[in-house]
């Protein structure tokens, strides 16, 4: 239970993330710009030396050295698009996975521009220099003989990784992923921890930076990717297993709410320990046939109880609309708990909750917490799409506040106005007083952040979760 009283921590919790975005920030790009030095003492000091290769007199040295650093730069951010999501309980809590899924997006178009650029700048920086290059006939040729010659070690697993990296990126677009069921995409994308390893055995041998200076720039790219791996391993392998060896969980409740909606109550030993909270997910794994292989992430649907925690899940895809098969007694692989879209983040004593479709279930969980002036908007298409509306009205019938279910299509005309800046201040006139939380489809989402942007709401005072990954 939270009242704006019990929550007065949290503008100090906030403030101390804060501090920490700030001190990664500044290790991030600290990095980045020490890389730039190191580039540049190392092409300082082979001056005019052309076995250093490491000079500006003629075109093809030009590209040779931008191939060089765009190979440096796409490296570390290959490493780091790693980190962001290989689920360090630490970041997570203080970054949240959302905006982690953000950056991860982002910087992974960095590191495959980056390394499209090191492959096209390196090839035609040498055949320039060797007087080979024609543009549509040798460069293939050029490419091949890097490859096979052995003078560039690695060259065959690191066109390997980059043609996975190119498969991983393409099917990151929405028109693509359209096309793919989550199994496949999850599947596709897996195959970037292989495409970075192996990008390991061309960029040490044959990073001319490492190889003919002083060996500790090698051992620090070496320690990096150790580092790297031990964490990965860690916290995406060998922590799972403990976990849930410890927990032993089970699906002890199975409740249809309603068509193609179902309710799991999940079980096991000292369950609390997770120290989960309202409106926080995990990723969770049913072995059974039909579902071992895959793994999706769930809101808890209620605060945690006791050494139980409930999901609700309904039929949007292939996987989901297979749950009426999970029956009592089926085994749960779990990680977690993530997010940050929890009641440690109000810092105002008035509270705008808004939910959209089966974004409902970390709002129905935070409804149990928040005390005080809150204020609920519940969207959905249809009557029938309100989900779990007996316990919500039960919830703000016990605990206070007020619910408005808002329903229709914005395709109809009556529709258009649904939770526009005039339909939101209608329904909640004093929202530029509250602390907002969102959550729903990404298309809703949208649309409310577009909203609440037109109303000068933004910033700290808002709080979004997307229901995709």
């Amino acid at each position: 239970m939270t009242t704006f009283d019990d929550a007065i921590a949290a503008p100090r919790a906030r403030r101390a993330r804060l501090r920490w975005e700030y001190v990664f920030a500044v290790l991030f790009w600290g990095v980045v710009l020490g890389l730039f030095a190191f580039w540049i003492f190392v092409w300082a000091k082979g001056g005019e030396d052309q076995a250093s290769g490491f000079v500006w007199t003629n075109t093809a040295q030009v590209f040779q050295n931008i191939g060089r650093i765009t190979a440096l730069l796409g490296g570390y951010l290959a490493l780091i698009e790693i980190l962001l999501l290989a689920r360090l309980p630490f970041l997570e809590r203080l970054i949240g996975f959302d905006r982690l899924t953000n950056w991860h997006r982002w910087n992974g178009h960095a590191v495959l521009w980056l390394v499209l650029a090191h492959v096209v700048f390196s090839v035609w920086g040498y055949a320039k220099a060797d007087q080979a290059f024609v543009p549509g006939e040798t460069f293939g040729d050029k490419y091949w003989a890097y490859m096979t010659d052995g003078i560039f070690p690695g060259m065959i697993l690191a066109t390997i990784a980059t043609i996975m990296l190119m498969a991983v990126a393409f099917t990151s677009y929405a028109a693509a992923r359209r096309h793919l069921n989550y199994e496949i995409w999850y599947a596709i994308h897996f195959t970037a921890y292989a495409a970075i390893a192996m990008s390991f055995f061309h960029e040490v041998p044959a990073g001319n930076e490492l190889v003919h200076n002083p060996r500790q720039a090698e051992y620090i790219w070496d320690a990096m990717f150790a580092a790297t791996a031990a964490l990965v391993i860690w916290y995406r392998l060998l922590w799972p297993i403990i976990q849930n060896w410890r927990y032993r969980l089970r699906v002890t409740e199975a409740v249809e709410e309603g068509p193609g909606v179902w309710s799991l109550r999940i079980s096991g030993r000292g369950v609390h320990r997770y120290g989960a909270r309202a409106g926080q997910f995990f990723f969770w794994r049913f072995v059974k046939h039909g579902f071992w292989y895959t793994q999706h992430p769930f809101s808890i649907s209620e605060a945690p109880k006791g050494d139980s925690l409930r999901i609700t899940v309904k039929a949007l895809g292939d996987h989901t609309a297979k749950f009426s098969q999970l029956k009592v007694g089926t085994k749960v692989l779990a990680e977690g708990p993530f997010g940050v879209f929890t009641s440690d983040t109000r810092t105002r004593p008035k509270v705008l909750l808004i939910a959209g479709g089966i974004g409902i279930t970390p709002v129905r969980a935070l409804l149990e917490e928040f005390r005080g002036d809150v204020i609920t908007v519940y969207r959905a298409l249809a009557e029938r799409d309100l989900l779990l509306r007996d316990e919500i009205d039960e919830l703000v019938r016990r605990n206070g506040g007020k619910v408005e279910y808002i329903v229709g299509d914005h395709a109809t005309p009556e529709g258009r106005r649904l939770l526009t800046p005039e339909h939101l201040h209608e329904l909640v006139p004093d929202i530029e007083q509250r602390e907002v939380y969102a959550c729903g489809p990404p298309a809703m989402l949208a649309l409310i952040e577009r909203t609440l942007h037109r109303m000068n709401l933004h910033g700290r005072h808002v709080h979004i979760e997307r229901f995709a990954i």
